[in-house]
């Protein structure tokens, strides 16, 4: 389970964030390309940008239901 204490720095404030558990597996970035990015320097995903729409929402969701790791979390602060 992903922990917000943990959060990947880069990560945007609000509702999903990725923790240092990522594995740079892909399957965020795959899955929800508009809200996720690599941190080319560190070698993990983060939030860019929170989700606008229920579109947006539902890749997320799906993102964080596969993750192989559960680095994904869904406990941060509203925005």
């Amino acid at each position: 389970m992903a922990d917000l204490e943990d959060k990947n720095p880069e990560g945007v404030p609000g509702k999903y964030y990725v923790d240092s558990q990522c594995i740079d597996c892909d399957l965020c970035r795959e899955t929800a390309p508009d809200n996720f990015q690599r941190s080319d320097e560190e070698g993990y995903s983060y939030v860019f940008k929170q989700p606008e729409n229920e579109e947006e929402e539902a890749l997320c969701i799906e993102a964080m239901e596969g993750c192989p790791v559960e680095a994904i979390g869904d406990d941060g602060e509203d925005a």
